[in-house]
């Protein structure tokens, strides 16, 4: 995967983080979801790189293929 994401249960109770930073990877596509670009990102949040950004959502992405989905029951 990506050496620039860990995820350590002393560092934010656990959430994916941004190595070397309390920025939690939600935070990232939170804010890309919301129209923000890579160089606003890293504008507002200047310990974050590009590299950073798209770390964080390759890390989703990975996380997102290997989720285990539940299907629910239809309603009658």
């Amino acid at each position: 995967m990506t050496e620039r994401i860990v995820v350590d249960p002393k560092i934010l109770a656990g959430k994916a983080v941004v190595k070397g930073t309390r920025i939690p990877v939600y935070l990232i596509l939170n804010l890309l979801a919301h129209g923000e670009t890579l160089t606003e990102i890293t504008k507002d949040y200047p310990e974050l790189t590009k590299d950073d950004i798209k770390s964080a959502i390759e890390y989703a992405a990975k996380r997102m293929q290997y989720e285990e989905t539940i299907p629910m029951a239809a309603d009658r």
